[in-house]
């Protein structure tokens, strides 16, 4: 690969030319799950590129994507990197006053939302892009696709006119916004500092194509993009998105991702779901349990253990088959530390700097080395 494969767009170009049919991504819609092959992923990348660069979308210039956690909202940050552009990532379930606040700080011309909720807080927000695109046509009704709006399903297929990429390594990639106590604060990414961030994660936990990764936290966060959007171009694994949020857990449990990626709220979020399972203290169901799960213990409490409630316990959360479990942002509590250890699940710590953590506060991420379990 030449000096332009260190930006997301050319890997992207990279694994549809070597892997073309291999499954790249794939989104559960209606409960189904659908797939996307890395040739498909870039021909919807290149489909979108074309319908922005003819809007008038130019290097340097942003895309702001209103979304959660959805095949779109990843196809429309490529497309606008593939042109040069930056992503900047907003997530709808953030606190609308201060986003809407952001949001008429910048100049925003081009937006890919969601769906309806969306577009109506654009609209109270009396903000009118040049270019609105929708992913979800749920719920819309005929005054609100007016004014420019234009479904995702309905954009133009790729014409004659060739979609140069033009991203070069020193782009900025993403960029991420708030509020801060001397106005409007932005943390951007480059092409070049998210491949080499990811590059020794590939490496030092031998991610190949063989994985499955649940793109489940808030897709509005840096580290989505650092520790697992980069990394996925690099090896070429498959990325799964859940049919919503709120289903999340039961397409973990179906899906049995080897590869997940969390912040303290998500590991602790599974540890609560464990405890309201738990029989009560003091019972003789509970007693058994401590002894089969506590620290230290023996071959036969270990082995008791691990056939009767880790194993059971690990495929409720759907992290049966988990190999690599990331952690971003702050670090996990005592309490919760200490279960998914016992678990059996390793939780790593990734070294790096701040991040938007899922309250949408920026947090600094401790540096833990990768052979350290939490």
């Amino acid at each position: 690969m030449n000096v332009q494969a260190l930006t997301l767009p050319a890997w992207l170009a990279h694994q549809a030319g070597a892997r073309a049919h291999a499954i790249a991504l794939r989104h559960k819609t209606l409960g189904i799950w659908q797939a996307f092959s890395w040739t498909q992923l870039q021909q919807q990348v290149l489909r979108v590129a074309a319908s922005l660069q003819a809007s008038g979308f130019r290097p340097g210039q942003q895309l702001v994507i209103l979304s959660r956690p959805r095949p779109e909202a990843l196809i429309g940050a490529l497309a606008a990197q593939w042109l040069g552009g930056v992503a900047a990532l907003f997530d709808p379930l953030q606190e609308t006053g201060a986003q809407g606040e952001v949001l008429r700080q910048l100049s925003v011309d081009f937006v890919l939302a969601e769906g309806l909720e969306e577009i109506t807080r654009l609209r109270d927000w009396r903000l009118e892009p040049r270019w609105l695109v929708y992913a979800d046509a749920r719920g819309l009704v005929d005054e609100l696709s007016r004014g420019g709006a234009v479904e995702y399903a309905r954009l133009p297929a790729i014409g004659d006119m060739p979609v140069p990429m033009q991203a070069q390594a020193v782009d900025m990639a993403f960029v991420f916004y708030q509020l801060g106590a001397d106005g409007l604060e932005r943390q951007f990414f480059s092409h070049a500092q998210l491949l080499k961030e990811a590059r020794p994660l590939v490496e030092q936990q031998g991610l190949s194509d063989q994985e499955q990764a649940l793109a489940a936290r808030a897709f509005a966060a840096s580290g989505q993009a650092r520790y697992l959007l980069a990394p996925w171009l690099l090896a070429g694994f498959v990325l799964n998105f859940p049919e919503r949020l709120e289903t999340r857990d039961q397409d973990r449990r179906e899906l049995g991702p080897t590869l997940v990626l969390g912040t303290r709220e998500t590991y602790g979020r599974l540890y609560a779901r464990v405890l309201q399972r738990l029989p009560l203290p003091g019972t003789l169901h509970r007693r058994l349990l401590d002894w089969a799960l506590q620290e230290g213990a023996g071959r036969l409490a270990s082995g008791i253990g691990e056939v009767l409630i880790r194993r059971p316990l690990r495929d409720v959360l759907g992290v049966g088959r988990v190999r690599v479990a990331l952690l971003a942002g702050p670090p996990l509590d005592e309490r919760t530390q200490r279960f998914f250890a016992v678990l059996g699940v390793q939780v790593l710590g990734w070294p790096g700097r701040e991040v938007l953590d899922e309250s949408g506060r920026y947090s600094t991420e401790r540096a833990l080395g990768l052979s350290v379990a939490v």
